[in-house]
């Protein structure tokens, strides 16, 4: 064929990945030359994984080395040079979707094995478009990069080459198996020797680098459907585990946003028991959970769901202390109506954001869904709630496919308290959501913050539930074409 698929990615995916980005730009198109090949590779080996991927909104590295997380270590070191590991796994995160998209366009269709087949198509120009270290890559991947040729029919043979070849392969393939087992040792002697070196002279453990407990949370809507889940762990594999269950359990095509760092545990206490306890949290309106370290804590709408869903969890989680809306309520962040807004709102921001065509997305969707979320803040916090970060890890993976998105974050207090220092504290808080935005990968250029303190209320000051409603964050959109500012809020849109 005349296209060089290799060629076709690199420049189409580069371009969309580096797009607005000023700085390590040749560090960071290096390392996409290097992956694109590996990412084809290790596709045409395992279709499942392709499937895997399409299914998420915001593919990420982790998701492809999760058999062995130690490996992609080693990958972003071999690809990252000088430039930080992290900066480089961000930008091959954001490298996957795209890849994905421009594979199911040549191909001709969604379908793994079309995918396939256009790769073996193409293969000899992704053969030889590997990085020479990255056969023992993948082979400890277990992929191969044999010829479809090799996979699939034996090649000729030459029968006056039979026993010379043997012999090459009686000497090579010991001298290959040296070296892995050579290389293994290494590792497992340089673990060890660090290990060593950071123990205490009196004999005390080190403490190790988990220094916070592995975490799960989860709400429901007013129908018992999971609304938002974020997943806390310093274990790849039992991450991806725990994923399936979970949009297994809730019929969720999402799951929960993760953090995968080893700042986290990576058992959660009686883990055995999570798919039990979550098939008993299905269906109960207006729940949350949250599963951290020997706690378990129940919030819901009505206490007598909380009591009743306790008396059954108890027995399947032995080793920990399960706390009902009665005791955890006195730390909650709002009170039992106000919480049950924050879960429909949040619930109806997450399926709004879901059902934005990622080949069609308007600035307009992307704020009208974010803006039927409720981000309550803690009082004098600027700390974004767990359960409003997937919602805007969702919004994020849309407006890095979309950089015609441009928002403006809007942040309001209520009226208690100094004006000025109201002021501040809404700044801040817009800020911390442009900031947690970026971080996953959407462009600055796309995002500004203004705070306006108490200066525009929605509701009275005078009641509780006025107070709840002038605390919010709101999205604004920038038509660049006119200079409009079209304001959303949830009567639809505003023309100023």
């Amino acid at each position: 064929m005349n296209l060089n698929l290799i060629d076709l990615l690199k420049q189409k995916v580069t371009a969309t990945v580096l797009e607005g980005e000023t700085t390590y730009l040749s560090e960071k198109s290096q390392a996409l030359s290097s992956f694109l090949p590996i990412l084809l590779s290790i596709f045409r080996s395992k279709p499942d994984l392709i499937a895997n991927l399409q299914s998420q909104l915001n593919p990420r590295l982790g998701d492809i080395f999760n058999v062995n997380p130690t490996l992609k270590q080693e990958f972003l070191q071999q690809v990252s040079g000088t430039v930080p590991t992290e900066t480089i796994e961000l930008t091959l995160n954001r490298s996957i979707a795209p890849t994905l998209g421009i594979l199911e366009a040549e191909a001709g269709s969604s379908e793994p094995s079309a995918i396939v087949h256009l790769i073996e198509s193409h293969w000899p120009a992704v053969f030889n478009a590997l990085p020479h270290w990255a056969p023992v890559l993948l082979s400890a991947l277990g992929v191969s990069t044999a010829s479809e040729q090799s996979l699939h029919q034996a090649p000729p043979v030459d029968p006056y080459r039979v026993t010379e070849e043997k012999k090459k392969s009686g000497f090579l393939l010991p001298l290959i198996a040296f070296i892995v087992l050579a290389a293994l040792l290494a590792l497992i002697f340089k673990s060890c020797s660090d290990n060593q070196d950071t123990a205490p002279a009196s004999g005390i453990p080190a403490e190790t680098a988990s220094s916070e407990p592995a975490k799960l949370q989860l709400s429901t809507g007013s129908t018992g459907d999971l609304t938002t889940c974020q997943l806390y762990s310093g274990n790849a594999s039992y991450i991806d585990i725990l994923q399936q269950q979970i949009k297994q359990i809730f019929n969720h095509n999402i799951g929960c946003g993760v953090e995968n760092n080893t700042r986290y545990h990576s058992e959660f206490i009686d883990q055995d028991a999570i798919p039990s306890v979550l098939k008993l949290v299905k269906g109960v309106p207006n729940a949350s959970l949250t599963w951290m370290g020997d706690q378990l804590s129940i919030v819901t709408a009505n206490p007598t769901d909380a009591e009743q869903l306790a008396v059954k969890i108890k027995p399947l989680v032995k080793n920990m202390t399960v706390l009902t809306q009665a005791a955890a309520m006195s730390s909650a962040s709002a009170p039992v109506d106000n919480q049950v807004a924050i879960n429909e709102g949040n619930s109806n921001a997450e399926k709004a954001l879901a059902a934005i065509n990622p080949e069609q997305i308007r600035a307009l969707d992307v704020a009208t869904a974010l803006n039927m979320q409720i981000i309550n803040f803690a009082t004098a916090s600027a700390e974004i709630p767990e359960a409003n970060k997937p919602i805007l890890d969702q919004a994020a993976a849309l407006m890095k496919r979309a950089p015609q998105v441009q928002l403006t974050v809007k942040g309001h207090t209520d009226a208690v308290g100094n004006a000025e220092a109201n002021k501040a504290l809404s700044q801040k808080r817009a800020q911390a959501i442009m900031d947690y935005l970026v971080k996953q990968g959407v462009d600055p250029a796309q995002l500004q913050a203004m705070g306006y303190g108490s200066e525009q209320p929605v509701a009275d000051n005078a009641t509780d539930k006025g107070q709840f409603k002038n605390r919010r964050i709101e999205f604004e959109v920038l038509n660049t074409e006119t200079g409009v500012v079209r304001e959303v809020d949830e009567q639809g849109v505003n023309k100023q």
